[in-house]
């Protein structure tokens, strides 16, 4: 049954002139049928250097408006337009307007996991791996509102010594990787290489040996040289960790860091996008406008 879908997929994305973009939290067989994989900002890039008709966008909403922000003569589809994120929810255009009045003169950033009426109520994007460049570049601006993710946020100040307006906002997924879990584990395993990422909550990273995007961690295994890694992130990752590194070994934090909303997509509904040509994903042309110029600031900083 497998093997019929994927080859239905294969035969309707070449019908489509279609290309496949998974994120690196999506299921094991949605991974392996994508044509790129990748987090936030390696997927925003390849959307827009791709050549292609369609789009289809194996994650989360706010992802498939990024892409289509950024390449709006393709047509970016969404196998389930249900698929949300909690975290862009956290803070919408009112409440970041409202903490633009109290701050005003702020120069404002927002993480790419937000919705794109946010994006566009922004000055620049960043992503979790590009955000400490972000905000160093931003020389002499004062004050910064950060948005949505307090911890990201929260990281960031620490490392640039810059002091962040932050918004109360965070992934639900990464609020269950906790500390203590990972203490444990490396009593358990004293070699291996703790990587966490900064959507975590402080007290985690601080005992984290990488503090990385998902993309980053593949350099974090490359540049440590273990053989055991301790993984802080949605279960996902451990995927093409696995994929890329079979000879290493990577562990969980958690068996309950799992985004119910990034397991939403199944090679069914990645087929049925593709059949039906569902479901496309639209904006307001003045929001869209204005939510390009956050994100191409972000894309100067890769």
């Amino acid at each position: 049954m497998t093997e019929n879908l994927v080859q239905r997929i294969i035969e309707l994305k070449k019908k489509r002139n279609a290309v496949i973009l998974a994120h690196n939290y999506q299921l094991p067989e949605i991974q392996d049928i994508a044509d790129h994989t990748g987090d936030s900002l390696e997927l925003a890039r390849k959307a827009t250097q791709i050549d292609c008709e369609v789009i289809v966008f194996c994650g989360v909403s706010f992802m498939g408006e990024t892409a289509h922000i950024l390449s709006p003569e393709k047509t970016v589809l969404l196998p389930d337009p249900a698929a949300g994120c909690p975290l862009a929810d956290m803070v919408d255009i009112h409440e970041l307007r409202s903490m633009k009045q109290e701050h005003p003169g702020a120069t404002t950033i927002c993480y790419v996991n937000s919705s794109a009426e946010v994006k566009a109520e922004s000055d620049i994007c960043c992503t979790s791996a590009n955000a400490i460049k972000v905000v160093q570049s931003l020389n002499g601006a004062n004050p910064i509102i950060f948005v949505p993710c307090k911890f990201l946020g929260g990281y960031v100040s620490r490392m640039t010594g810059k002091d962040l307006v932050l918004a109360r906002g965070y992934c639900p997924t990464h609020r269950r990787i906790l500390r203590e879990t990972i203490v444990k584990l490396k009593e358990e395993m004293p070699d291996a290489v703790v990587m966490t990422h900064p959507e975590c909550a402080s007290d985690v990273l601080e005992v984290s040996d990488y503090v990385c995007s998902t993309s980053q961690m593949f350099r974090a295994v490359e540049e440590s040289g273990a053989r055991r890694f301790i993984v802080g992130t949605e279960l996902g990752m451990l995927h093409p960790l696995k994929k890329r590194y079979p000879d290493r070994e990577f562990f969980p934090t958690s068996d309950k860091a799992v985004c119910p909303n990034m397991k939403r997509t199944t090679l069914e509904k990645v087929l049925w996008s593709l059949e039906k040509m569902q479901y496309k994903v639209e904006l307001d042309p003045e929001i869209r406008a204005r939510a390009l110029k956050s994100l191409e600031r972000m894309l100067e900083h890769v």
